[in-house]
C-alpha cells in the first residue's frame, strides 16, 4: 500500500468514526432507544398508545411544546417511578417523540379523518352557583394553596382527616394521592368543567337563565378552560413557583367574569356587592 493509499484509508476511517459519533450523539436517536426501554410498554411501540395515552397527533403536539414536554417527562414519568429520568434523558425522549410525531402527522394528513360522534347534552342538574361552589371554587382553592404550601411536602398519616378539625378542601385525598397529583386533578377539573357554564337551560341562583349566548360570557368561559389547561401544564413541571404564577391567572379569569356578571351594586350600596344575588347573570 502506498503512502497515499494509507493516508486515504486513515482519512476514511476518521470520517466514518466521526459520522458514528454524530449519530450516537443525536438526541432523537438516543431517545428512540430509551423510549423502547422505558416507554413503549405503556405508550406503544409506535407511540400509538396502549395502557398510556398516544404521544402523536395534532392535539398532543399543540398541548405539549418541547419545553413543557421535556419537563413533564422528567418530573412525572415513568408513572410508576416519576423523577427517575435525568434532564438529558427527558430531552432525548422529547426529541424522539417530536420527530416521530412530525412523521406521523405528515402521513395522517393524507388519511381520511373519521367524523366525530354527535355531542350528547345532559340537562343541568344544578344552578350556576352550585356549579361554582361544587367544582370551580374548591379546585381553584387547591391551586391557590400552592402559593403557600409545597405540594411535594410530605404529609403525616391521617393529616387529611384531622386538618382544621374536619373536612378541608385543600387536603382532600392527600392520604390517597400525592400533593402534586391533587394539583393536577384540580387543574383538569377547571378545564373540563368550564364548558358546563354553557349548558343550555342552566339557571342562576336567582332563577334567571345563564346568558350562554352572550359574547362576553362565552369569552370568559373559554378563558377559564384555557387557564385550567395552563395550570395543568404548570403543575406537570412540579415547580411550585410556576404554579404560584399561574394561580394569578386563575384568579383573574374568575374576576373577569365576576366583575361583569356577578358583582353588582346592592340596594343602598354604591360599590360592588358580591352578596347581591338579585343582579347576577345580568350585565350592568
Amino acid at each position: 500500500m502506498s503512502s497515499h493509499d494509507g493516508s486515504l484509508f486513515v482519512y476514511t476511517l476518521v470520517l466514518g468514526a466521526f459520522a458514528f459519533v454524530l449519530t450516537a450523539q443525536d438526541p432523537a436517536t438516543r431517545g428512540q432507544a430509551l423510549y423502547t426501554q422505558q416507554c413503549a410498554s405503556c405508550h406503544g411501540d409506535s407511540l400509538e398508545g396502549r395502557n398510556g395515552p398516544p404521544l402523536v397527533g395534532r392535539d398532543f403536539a399543540s398541548s405539549w411544546p418541547a419545553s413543557d414536554l421535556s419537563s413533564k417527562i422528567k418530573n412525572t414519568m415513568p408513572q410508576d417511578n416519576p423523577g427517575k429520568l435525568t434532564a438529558t434523558e427527558a430531552g432525548d425522549l422529547t426529541a424522539y417523540i417530536q420527530r416521530a410525531g412530525k412523521a406521523t402527522t405528515g402521513n395522517a394528513a393524507q388519511a381520511t379523518v373519521p367524523a366525530s360522534p354527535p355531542a350528547t347534552l345532559f340537562p343541568a342538574a344544578g344552578n350556576l352557583s352550585q356549579l361554582m361552589r361544587g367544582i370551580m371554587f374548591p379546585n381553584s382553592n387547591i391551586i391557590f394553596t400552592v402559593q403557600t404550601h409545597d405540594p411535594a411536602e410530605k404529609k403525616t398519616a391521617g393529616t387529611a382527616a384531622t386538618a382544621a378539625g374536619g373536612f378541608n378542601w385543600t387536603m382532600w385525598g392527600s392520604d390517597l394521592y400525592s400533593g402534586w397529583e391533587l394539583v393536577d386533578y384540580a387543574a383538569i377539573a377547571l378545564a373540563e368543567s368550564a364548558p358546563l357554564m354553557l349548558t343550555p337551560g342552566r339557571r342562576c341562583e336567582n332563577g334567571k337563565p345563564v346568558p350562554i349566548d352572550d359574547p362576553d360570557w362565552i369569552k370568559f368561559t373559554k378563558e377559564m378552560a384555557e387557564v385550567g389547561k395552563a395550570a395543568y401544564r404548570a403543575s406537570q413541571t412540579r415547580d411550585q413557583e410556576k404554579v404560584s404564577e399561574i394561580s394569578g391567572d386563575v384568579a383573574d379569569a374568575c374576576s373577569h367574569c365576576h366583575q361583569v356578571f356577578r358583582d353588582k351594586a346592592g340596594r343602598g350600596r354604591s360599590n360592588f356587592d358580591p352578596a347581591n344575588k338579585a343582579g347576577r347573570c345580568t350585565k350592568g
